[in-house]
Order: C-alpha cells, then sequence, then structure tokens
C-alpha cells in the first residue's frame, strides 16, 4: 500500500484510502477494464451505489483486478450506497445483499444511507435500480415520500454489521442536527459522512463538527460544477477549475486546476473522489501528496464559498421528478 499520508483513520481504526474513484455516471461498458487500470496505477477505494446502476460492471472490474493479483480484497476499500427506497427495516439487508452480489463481494468496507430520503418501497422484480419515481408510467410520475424514522433504519443498518456483511456504516447528505439525532439513537456511530464539498460549498461548519466527533468525511463533487453541467444542474460560467484563485495556484506549483481543488480537499481533512474515466486523469488525481498549498492559498480558497450546491432534492427533485422535497433548509 502507499504511505500512510494517503489515509484517513476512522474511529475504528479502518485506514480510509483519501483519494478514491467515483463511479457516479461512468458507464457500465467501460468499467470491467478502468477499475483494474485504476488498481494497476495504485488506486484502492471505489466509491458506488445501488442508484449509480452500474454495480455489476463494477464488479467484474474487482474480480478481474483480484484475480490478476494486482492487489487483495484486503488492500481495497469498497463502499456502497442504501438506496432511497430501501429504507424500511425489512428491506435494509436486503439491499445490501443485492449490492454484495453485484460487485461479488462478501463484505463492504462502508455502507452509506445515501439521502435521508424515504421513499416508497419498489421490488427489485419490478425495477432495479428503482430510482426517484415510484411508478415512472405513471401521467405525471412523482417521487413518493413514506414516514420511515432514521433510527429504524439505522437499526437496521447496524444489523448489518453484527451480520458480518459490512464493517462500518455512516450517511449521506445530513446536516449537523441529522447527525446529532442520529447520534442519540445509535449504538454503533455512524463512521462516515459523504457530502457535497467544494471550494464554492467549503461546508466548514459541518466538517468541524464532524472532525470534533471523529465522522470521517468524504467529499463528493470535488470538481462542483463539472459533473452538473451535462444534466442542467450547473451552467458553465460556474466552473470551479477556471476560478482565478485556483488557475494561481496550479501555476504556481506547475499543477492542473484538478490537482489544486483534491489537494485543498485532503489537505483540509477530507476523502475525495473524483470521477474520471481517462487514465491520464485517473493517474493525474493520484499525483497529489509530493506537494503542499500554503496556510495562504488554502486561506484563498477557503474564501470562494458561495453556498453553492449543485446536488440539492429541493432543486432537483422538482426540475426531473416533479417533487418538491428540501432536506438541507
Amino acid at each position: 500500500m502507499s504511505s500512510p499520508h494517503h489515509f484517513i483513520e476512522t474511529s475504528d481504526g479502518g485506514f480510509f484510502p483519501s483519494v478514491g474513484l467515483g463511479t457516479w455516471k461512468i458507464p457500465s461498458e467501460i468499467l470491467p477494464d478502468l477499475i483494474p487500470s485504476a488498481v494497476e496505477l495504485g488506486y484502492r477505494h471505489f466509491d458506488c451505489a445501488c442508484d449509480y446502476g452500474n454495480e455489476p460492471a463494477v464488479g467484474k472490474g474487482l474480480q478481474r483486478a483480484l484475480s490478476s493479483g494486482a492487489c487483495s480484497r484486503d488492500d481495497l476499500w469498497v463502499t456502497s450506497k442504501l438506496w432511497n427506497t430501501y429504507h424500511h427495516p425489512d428491506h435494509v439487508r436486503l439491499a445490501c445483499e443485492r449490492s454484495l452480489s453485484d460487485l461479488g463481494l462478501d463484505v463492504l468496507d462502508l455502507y452509506l444511507i445515501h439521502f435521508p430520503v424515504t421513499l416508497a418501497y419498489v421490488p427489485f422484480e419490478e425495477r432495479y435500480p428503482p430510482g426517484w419515481f415510484f411508478d415512472p408510467k405513471a401521467p405525471n410520475p412523482s417521487m413518493k415520500h413514506v414516514p420511515i424514522p432514521i433510527a429504524d433504519t439505522w437499526g437496521a443498518m447496524e444489523g448489518l454489521v453484527r451480520a458480518g456483511l459490512v464493517k462500518r456504516i455512516g450517511i449521506c447528505n445530513f446536516t449537523t442536527g441529522m447527525i446529532r439525532d442520529l447520534k442519540a439513537c445509535a449504538s454503533i456511530a455512524p463512521q462516515v459522512l459523504q457530502v457535497e464539498m467544494h471550494p464554492y460549498l467549503t461546508q466548514q461548519r459541518l466538517l468541524r463538527y464532524c472532525l470534533e466527533e471523529k465522522i470521517a468525511v468524504t467529499a463528493f463533487s470535488p470538481f462542483g460544477a463539472s459533473s452538473y453541467v451535462p444534466l442542467n444542474m450547473a451552467g458553465e460560467h460556474e466552473s470551479v477549475l477556471r476560478d482565478p484563485v485556483v488557475t494561481a495556484a496550479a501555476s504556481s506549483h506547475g499543477r492542473s486546476p484538478g490537482q489544486i481543488l483534491l489537494r485543498w480537499a485532503v489537505q483540509r481533512g477530507t476523502v475525495t473522489i473524483p470521477k474520471t474515466q481517462t487514465l491520464a486523469h485517473l493517474q493525474e488525481n493520484l499525483a497529489i501528496f509530493d506537494f503542499e498549498l500554503s496556510p495562504e492559498e488554502m486561506a484563498k480558497i477557503d474564501g470562494l464559498d458561495r453556498g453553492r450546491r449543485f446536488n440539492d432534492p429541493a432543486e432537483f427533485g422538482e426540475k426531473a421528478f416533479n417533487t418538491f422535497y428540501p432536506i438541507f433548509d
């Protein structure tokens, strides 16, 4: 494995690789080759989810990497996520087992609740992954909310740890208030919070709270708008990769703007999961451990914060799924 500064230690003593490969929106046909290539380059952390619809393809890639001897299962950190339609305690284990089966694994290193969004159950045989709509064929399809207490879902998540199906559990897209509420009823505390974080959404207070509570933080969408422009959820003009503060740091270190953003993310104590489909970018995204941003550069990048959230169910729920579903307000 790489040297220790490539990891964040979780509160249970796990070593969480600071840079992983995010698999959201990576086409299934690419993954069986991309994953082994990433392993060859040094990646050991793969961030997956039922909702991405590509876990079987990730599984093929992982099996190919393992059978080639490029790494052992113990070297890998594989994360998956519980989808919104499986929050009822009766469905949590079924959902986890389906992800394990698709990924070709016996155990997950981390299983996260994907959103604090509780939607009506859709059986696997009806549709998998189920997506956001309850009935896509309805005249005006929408999301169908059902009230399920987070304590009930979390109790079933804890059952996965006790059953040996997952090593640790955590949450995504939770606020500090939600985390406090969860910790008050948890017998196994959340190990990891995964949230959107980039210089236009620094979430300083949330990060500080998590670090004080010994909850590791994974920053998704580290490049900000780039994942969202194709989805019409962001404008080209919102690219943090082109921000003068970032490009100035890139030019002074002889690095790409992307490397500056990833270095900022790991230097502030977060794990980051950039997505890419090219070998050149895979390599570039890992090459951030041989330089440091100065305190002045870190402060300038922190100062870019404008509270710009690209991944917000209150907005995309209404635009794409005919349902207003705020969770951050």
